[in-house]
């Protein structure tokens, strides 16, 4: 995609046709590009999920990303009810420099407000920690390992 590509169309994931494609991008970006086992990355909590898709205006999914809260969230927020936990963020390869992720944080912190969430959390793989501070994000805490990949956590009130 080029920089005068239409913006993407971002939504909420309401049809089992969306959830598809959300899977498939994710299998995409982080099973086949970045080696992570399928039982890691598809781990159980997609039905307790908000669930966001980018597609191009022709109904091309390009991206997506998750929104959990309340207890299924509490590895990543630390147990605190008012804070969101940001995940599974995946833009295709095709896709990426052109808007998608940043369109898909904006679409999960805007869920995260209508949940009545004061923040959201997120664990960034350390190669993404420039794009998520762009969003406003912070990185706190010392970097770790998920599936074999560096990562830190980050926070941005909303």
């Amino acid at each position: 995609m080029s920089g005068t590509a239409p913006p993407p169309v971002v939504r909420v994931v309401r049809d089992p046709r969306d959830l598809e494609a959300c899977r498939a991008v994710r299998k995409e970006v982080f099973v086949r590009e970045q080696g992570v086992p399928e039982d890691l990355e598809y781990d159980g909590r997609d039905g307790d999920a908000l669930q966001v898709l980018a597609t191009a205006p022709d109904g091309t999914p390009l991206g997506t990303g998750r929104l959990l809260y309340g207890p299924g969230a509490a590895d990543v927020t630390g147990g605190d009810g008012r804070v969101g936990a940001l995940g599974r963020l995946a833009v295709l390869a095709s896709a990426r420099g052109a808007g998608v992720g940043a369109a898909l944080v904006r679409a999960i912190e805007e869920a995260a407000r209508a949940a009545g969430l004061g923040a959201v959390d997120l664990h960034a793989q350390t190669h993404a920690l420039r794009f998520y501070e762009r969003l406003g994000y912070e990185a706190y805490g010392d970097e770790f390992f998920d599936a074999g990949i560096p990562h830190r956590s980050m926070r941005r009130a909303l």
